[in-house]
């Protein structure tokens, strides 16, 4: 061999080389197997200086090899059968003895029967090797073509093979991927059907205590009742949040107080006035109790103020989340222009014991001030896996 002929190979054999790299970089980053395939086609063929080349896959039940992807080839091409799996073609001998097939000439007899498409570009020279399976049966052979006689050499049937290694992982890898997508989209219709469920009932159970509350004979067992009822029904609007937003670990504290503070005035257990009720938030992301907590403390303290602050039943009520990035905290305030309301901070009176037990399990504090009105500032840690929006 002269030393031109020895520097073109070594050459030649770098080229491949770089090609398996990249071409190993490129199939475990993507997971669209079509994509990984026609890659795989296309530096298959660059590589070996040849302008055709397609990845047939076996099918089983057919005992065929269908053309999965290509590269170089007409329309019309890529997604047909090529051939049975048998020796009447070259990707069938390769895929039945389980060895490279090279056949520098289809046109010397070699007892063949080819596609109507080979003739039609004008292929005369291909190369066959089989693309295994981790675990089962070959997945189906990688072929080159060439419409020139092509000699291939030792390195080029190496370089062939070892591509065909390479896809074998791929594709088993891609395989797993599209299993496991798959899996994952079942469980989240089975979740969010849950969800559905849930939230119907919620809404069935808290309807049924709000008749029950307006049929009620006194007015302590109708405020009880009512109390239920919009306790329920506040559960009732984290599902219709979820429902919004689909299945996720966090959930946007601002769009659930905004929904909720829609709802609220249409729960109360008598007519709510004159009394207006604003929401003013910024998004945060939290997770789902802590969000449900602070809901229920929205609730029973713009419900106190809707059933105690105003006599004249006109007023204002303000429902505001701030977050504190630098601090990984944010506060919600909830303060009315009314009457004014004292409460030893000890008492379970108007829902205060049930409002401090549900900032207690947030990790959170809180303070009101009375006279003129009412203003409760509940402060709580924002988890550093939770965001707030810009």
């Amino acid at each position: 061999m002269s030393d031109s002929s020895s520097d073109r190979t070594v050459e030649k054999l770098l080229r491949q080389q770089a090609a398996l790299a990249a071409f190993g970089s490129f199939a475990f980053r993507e997971t669209d197997l079509e994509k990984i395939l026609t890659e795989a086609a296309r530096i298959c063929a660059a590589s070996l200086d040849v302008p055709f080349c397609k990845i047939c896959r076996y099918r089983a039940v057919e005992d065929d090899l269908l053309i999965e992807a290509g590269w170089g080839w007409k329309v019309g091409v890529v997604g047909r059968v090529v051939s049975q799996a048998n020796e009447t073609s070259p990707q069938g001998r390769a895929y039945v003895s389980r060895e490279p097939v090279i056949i520098r000439s289809l046109q010397e007899g070699n007892n063949l029967s080819l596609p109507d498409f080979y003739k039609q570009h004008g292929i005369v020279s291909t190369v066959d090797v089989v693309i295994p399976s981790v675990g089962g049966a070959p997945y189906g052979v990688l072929e080159v073509d060439s419409p020139v006689l092509h000699n291939y050499d030792v390195h080029d049937i190496n370089f062939l093979t070892g591509f065909a290694n390479i896809l074998a992982e791929a594709v088993a890898s891609a395989n797993k991927n599209a299993a496991m997508r798959s899996l994952l989209a079942q469980q989240k219709l089975l979740a969010e059907e849950l969800q559905h469920r849930v939230r119907n009932n919620l809404q069935m159970v808290g309807g049924m205590l709000a008749n029950y509350a307006r049929t009620a004979s006194d007015d302590t067992t109708r405020q009880g009742i009512g109390s239920m009822s919009r306790r329920v029904m506040t559960l009732a609007q984290i599902y219709d949040s979820l429902l919004g937003v689909g299945l996720s670990d966090t959930i946007d504290l601002k769009e659930y107080i905004q929904a909720l503070c829609i709802s609220l005035p249409t729960l109360q257990d008598r007519p709510v006035g004159k009394v207006a009720l604003v929401c003013q938030a910024e998004s945060i992301r939290l997770p789902l109790d802590s969000v449900t907590s602070l809901g229920m403390v929205v609730a029973e303290l713009v419900t106190n103020s809707f059933a105690h602050a105003f006599p004249d039943h006109s007023g204002l009520i303000t429902v505001s989340l701030v977050g504190d990035r630098a601090l990984a905290r944010a506060s919600l305030t909830i303060e009315d222009d009314g009457v004014g309301f004292v409460a030893d901070m000890k008492t379970s009176r108007r829902g205060v014991g049930l409002v401090k037990r549900l900032i207690a399990q947030i990790g959170g504090t809180m303070e009101v001030t009375s006279v003129p009105g009412t203003r409760w500032v509940v402060v709580f840690p924002v988890p550093s896996n939770a965001k707030a929006a810009a």
